[in-house]
């Protein structure tokens, strides 16, 4: 088989706050692709990263009273220790305060030359999304940001622009037919309908007296650029672009993992900035939903936000990685109650899995000292697993594994080998045919495992540790032990 150079992107966090719930997904998402491909034979890179630059920054800095770099320097280990957390295996971390990024980003400017011009914005500004917004937005939301809750500012400055306008029709065709897909399809009409006037020009600097933590504008001393034009590149810079070989091995991404509330910058901006630098278009956008809480949107004010790294600490990360791979639909929005979450640990992940393991594991070294039989293995058809993966659909094929293991516990329930190790010595037949049966079970693990690799790769590797030599070690425990601390264990007795 070829190996094939495959290059996958997530979303780059920004380092103002402490890493939430979306961050994860976005990780943990590029990390399952990027273990199956791997497992595939594929070479992969993998860019993880955080967006250092903006006012919220330096105002987070001055109320520390440190200096922005030394804000960044230490809020971006927060992210960076998530992604370690989380068993994200990613190959190439990129700060947007690196001296390569900036000097890049530089060179883009330069490069994107034709299509930037000045103009003079007057509008609306918040701060909390360091985003423009229109005249008919602000009164849609009567004047507050809903998500900040502040008033939005109303400025007038000279900007840079870069005319993505220019670049409408490329973008809509690349789109339309493929070049550049938007997963799941519905989004792709959502992003459709937004451009059907034309992709918006977009501002890509902000003068210096109102934004001065940002890379500077090249030849333009009392200009920093904007976030988009930054952050948005970060994507190419990290492989190299535009002076250190190799980057070209891996450009056009296969896939760039982003949530749905930044589609528009992703397959408007971004696809303007590439096609003015005569480069590919990214191959998939991988479009995530938002993960609510309970019905409800997640929210500081409310008191709902849901810390992943606690429940990392808590569960571990492949109960992390279960959950959010399995119950939270790749492809839309899904709900977090920690109800759902320890029924789905305890139900599925202790009771269907970590005993299926426990038991087959024990039964191999009591009746057989350990010693894996031979045993000719039904392969099942994993074609749905593998067209789902293809698809992007994680946890469509982890329902598929599922199935799997709740199947193996069912053939155990049926054939009963404790009854049929109780007729060794009595029936010829029972230890040939324990022993098929638990080389059956045993393969069947393996298989699983394999398929588990990319989503619980603590476990797969578990299992391999287990089954692969043909001889079960005595186990050291169990694999996730029954736990219940925020609901009540309904097998406690009663007070």
């Amino acid at each position: 088989m070829d190996t094939k150079k495959l290059y996958i992107a997530s979303a780059i966090p920004y380092v103002n706050g402490t890493p939430h719930i979306g961050n994860a997904l976005d990780f943990l998402l590029a990390d399952i692709w990027t273990r199956y491909q791997k497992q595939q034979g594929h070479e992969v890179r993998f860019q993880l990263g955080t967006d250092e630059h903006g006012n919220k920054i330096s105002q987070k800095a001055a109320e520390e009273g440190i200096t922005p770099q030394a804000y960044v320097d230490t809020y971006h280990l927060n992210f960076k220790n998530l992604m370690a957390q989380l068993a994200a295996s990613s190959t190439d971390f990129i700060r947007t305060t690196d001296p390569h990024h900036i000097s890049a980003v530089q060179y883009i400017w330069q490069k994107l030359q034709p299509y930037i011009y000045k103009s003079t914005y007057d509008g609306w500004y918040c701060v909390g999304h360091e985003a423009f917004f229109t005249d008919k937005e602000v009164q849609g939301f009567s004047g507050n940001c809903p998500d900040h809750q502040k008033p939005f500012e109303r400025v007038q400055e000279e900007n840079y622009y870069l005319k993505a306008s220019a670049f409408t029709d490329q973008i809509r065709t690349a789109i339309q037919d493929g070049t550049m897909q938007i997963v799941p399809e519905y989004r792709k009409k959502e992003f459709l309908e937004l451009i059907k006037d034309g992709v918006q020009d977009v501002s890509i600097s902000r003068p210096r007296k109102s934004l001065s933590w940002g890379v500077p504008v090249p030849n333009d001393p009392d200009q920093v650029m904007y976030v988009w034009l930054d952050a948005l590149s970060n994507y190419i810079t990290v492989l190299g672009y535009p002076d250190r070989e190799g980057w070209q091995e891996y450009w056009p991404a296969d896939v760039q993992v982003i949530g749905k509330d930044i589609l528009r910058f992703h397959a408007g901006i971004w696809p303007a900035i590439l096609l003015g630098l005569g480069l590919q278009l990214p191959k998939r956008l991988l479009v995530h939903g938002h993960v609510i809480v309970g019905g409800a949107k997640m929210s500081k004010s409310v008191g709902n936000v849901v810390d992943p790294v606690q429940i990392i600490n808590e569960y571990g990360i492949d109960a992390f990685r279960y959950y959010f791979s399995r119950h939270i639909p790749t492809l839309d929005d899904g709900d977090f109650t920690w109800e759902k979450f320890e029924a789905a640990y305890n139900g599925e992940l202790a009771n269907d899995l970590g005993n299926l393991i426990q038991r087959v594991a024990s039964m191999i070294v009591k009746y057989q000292a350990g010693v894996i039989g031979e045993s000719e293995q039904a392969e099942h058809d994993m074609s749905l697993y593998h067209e789902s993966m293809e698809k992007l659909e994680f946890n469509k094929a982890m329902d598929e594994v599922w199935n799997m293991v709740r199947s193996l516990n069912q053939y155990i329930d049926n054939v009963k080998p404790w009854e049929v190790a109780k007729e060794i010595g009595k029936d010829a037949e029972a230890e040939p045919h324990l022993a098929e049966i638990l080389a059956h079970c045993a393969g069947a693990l393996l298989q699983i495992g394999d398929l588990l690799v990319p989503f619980l790769p603590q476990t797969a590797e578990r299992i391999h540790k287990l089954f692969d030599s043909g001889v079960v070690q005595p186990d050291e425990g169990v694999s996730f032990p029954k736990l219940y601390l925020h609901t009540a264990d309904p097998h406690a007795p009663k007070a």
